[in-house]
């Protein structure tokens, strides 16, 4: 695979604050839904304006979260975000990463006039049935990408080797887990499905951990990698690199660095397919900078097989 960065722009608000910790992007209503990992609104990306769309009511009276505030633990810390379907239209389902207990909501967001709607629960069963599938402790859990495969979810496990833990990812029905978030059904009826696990190898020694995945034709998935040195699913580290990956059910078939800026090495942490080409692919990703006062950028790609 060849990988090309064809542009970099930073991403704000209307009034100019920045997008913030941008990680996961997904089409939603003639544009882009931008997901914030540390606030209680997405980022409505279209025709070239981004407007706040809601995802979470309030949490303690807070919209925003950060380490300096004392309020990190707090944050909803939605990792994953895919297209999914409502009603016979098309939603943005948001997944939180399972990385503490406040971090186990999941919401459903769809393009409703004139105002998105919102419908959202607490998956705390969910999590702990994934945890138990993958092997983990519910501390070790860090979920950061979701992407359906038919009629099946396929919902990543970031890697973190210095804990010991592998890439993985689960199978869950969409329609139960669905229902699950939008109240139409309960937590105890989403079953966990297959296990597979993957390695994506390292950099400078530190392993390539997935932030975020799409499906691709013939059941196919690629995959955002950062390899981020931390020594658990909670804190930031230094990155040292960042790649994309093709897998298929069995494994890994190829992996692509993404090209290494001046000011540093890319944290891609959401993923989307623009357009399929006759030679690969166009995608949009975006960057979390772990600095609240830092917009987010949006990069757009070129892959080619």
């Amino acid at each position: 695979m060849r990988l090309d960065v064809e542009s970099v722009s930073a991403l704000t608000f209307g009034d100019g604050s920045p997008v913030r910790a941008a990680s996961a992007i997904a089409a939603f209503g003639g544009g882009w839904l931008i997901v914030q990992d540390d606030a209680t609104h997405a980022a409505w990306w279209r025709s070239g304006s981004v407007t706040a769309v809601r995802v979470v009511p309030p949490v303690g009276g807070l919209e925003v979260f950060s380490s300096a505030a004392g309020t990190k633990h707090l944050k909803p810390d939605f990792e994953a975000a895919c297209v999914v379907p409502v009603d016979g239209a098309d939603g943005v389902l948001l997944l939180g990463s399972g990385s503490s207990p406040a971090r186990t909501r999941a919401s459903v967001v769809t393009a409703d006039v004139p105002v998105p709607g919102v419908a959202g629960a607490d998956l705390g069963p969910v999590y702990r049935d994934v945890a138990a599938a993958l092997g983990l402790r519910d501390d070790q859990l860090n979920l950061e990408g979701a992407c359906p495969v038919g009629d099946r979810l396929r919902w990543f496990q970031r890697a973190n080797l210095a804990a010991g833990v592998p890439t993985a990812c689960v199978e869950i029905g969409v329609a139960a887990l669905l229902a699950a978030v939008t109240r139409a059904g309960t937590a105890a009826r989403v079953e966990i499905g297959d296990v597979r696990r993957y390695d994506l190898g390292t950099v400078d020694g530190v392993a390539l951990a997935v932030t975020d995945a799409v499906a691709l034709p013939g059941g196919r998935v690629l995959v955002s990698a950062a390899a981020e040195d931390t020594p658990n699913a909670v804190d930031d580290g230094p990155l040292v690199g960042s790649a994309l990956a093709l897998l298929d059910d069995d494994g890994v078939l190829a992996t692509v660095p993404l090209p290494v800026p001046a000011s540093g090495p890319y944290k891609v942490e959401g993923l989307a397919v623009r357009e399929t080409t006759a030679d690969g692919l166009r995608l949009l990703a975006v960057t979390d900078a772990d600095d609240p006062d830092a917009a987010s950028e949006l990069l757009a790609l070129r892959l080619a097989w």
